[in-house]
């Protein structure tokens, strides 16, 4: 079950007039009806279906001409089916002739390849935004994004938001005296982001220091900080196989943590993850619905938060036209 947690968000005034049309793919439909029931709507009618040798059909039910469309549609696992979904939805809206198409993607697919770290690779993320923007979108909305810099990939209009209000409550909420409290940040790339949520949290901050020596594998090799008799509070974009993360749980208790937490944005827990958390010395892992994740088969430890309200209130503040970015005051301070 998604939980959700009071957040500091205005009271939604409910128009009747107020024509968002929000449509959906395939990938998280349970987020995309969270969604909608938060702005007072509904999600429109698509056909979506295969062919027999995998090809995706996709045929728009409603008229769509000259509205402001918005797309829900995560680029999780098959990430690939998923994302020429999103492609091939966009593609219909186009011929459609919608006024403007808006992709909205809780967790953006292929972020990590974000640069070349050796000679000869290709750079994922960057193709990833050429292929959304010849579709024909017209603008994004991303919630945390594996690095800031993937906005500069777009030539299109790009609003990146963050659950970091949904987790950074969640925590208040445990009433952990803050003396006795260290945002730790698992590596040196996401240590901005665990500076604002320090900051937050009104607590010291810590650095894991890793080094990865074989694709999708790192390993931590020592706490910069201290974290002895400390609630530590480990803050990360995904969690994938689960390995870095509990890895460096590890390292923390074996250099005097009183306990570990996980916060997360994006619960990708491919492969062995689960299990590894489950035997982890972790006391809970937070993470967030931007992945659709079946909770009866996740361990008492997970708990999942609904970031459905935040991306209704920035759907709706995109459609009239008002700021996003009010809803957070921290944009300048976690952009690498």
């Amino acid at each position: 079950m998604v939980m959700e947690m009071a957040l500091p968000l205005p009271e939604r005034v409910i128009n009747p007039t107020h024509d968002i049309k929000l449509f959906a793919g395939r990938s998280n439909p349970a987020l995309a009806r969270e969604i909608a029931n938060y702005l007072g709507t509904t999600v429109g009618p698509m056909i979506i279906k295969n062919f027999a040798d995998g090809e995706i059909y996709v045929q728009v039910q409603e008229s769509v001409r000259g509205d402001d469309v918005f797309i829900i549609q995560p680029l999780c696992n098959p990430v690939n089916e998923n994302l020429m979904e999103l492609l091939i939805i966009i593609d219909a809206f186009k011929r459609a002739s919608a006024k403007t198409i808006t992709a909205v993607i809780p967790y953006y697919g292929y972020a990590r390849q974000d640069r070349k770290t050796s000679g000869r690779e290709a750079i994922t993320a960057k193709l990833v935004a050429d292929l959304l923007t010849t579709a024909g979108t017209n603008r994004v909305l991303a919630m945390d994004l594996h690095t800031g810099q993937i906005q500069g990939f777009f030539n299109i209009l790009v609003d990146h938001i963050f659950a970091t209000p949904i987790l950074v409550n969640y925590i208040k909420n445990l009433e952990i005296n803050s003396e006795n409290m260290v945002a730790v940040s698992p590596d040196t790339g996401g240590v901005p982001r665990t500076r604002y949520f320090a900051k937050e949290l009104s607590c010291s901050l810590a650095i894991i220091d890793k080094r990865r020596d074989k694709h999708n594998e790192a390993i931590a090799s020592h706490v910069i900080g201290e974290v002895k008799n400390k609630v530590c509070i480990m803050f990360d974009d995904i969690i994938d196989t689960a390995g870095t993360i509990c890895e460096a749980a590890r390292l923390l208790i074996q250099e005097g943590a009183k306990e570990v937490y996980v916060c997360a944005a994006h619960p990708i827990f491919s492969g062995p993850a689960v299990e590894r958390l489950s035997n982890s010395p972790i006391k809970e892992v937070i993470v967030t619905n931007t992945i659709p994740v079946d909770m009866s088969k996740m361990p008492g430890k997970i708990k999942q938060l609904s970031v459905a309200p935040l991306l209704g209130e920035a759907i709706s503040r995109i459609h009239d036209d008002e700021s996003v970015s009010s809803l957070f005051g921290f944009e300048k301070e976690i952009k690498m």
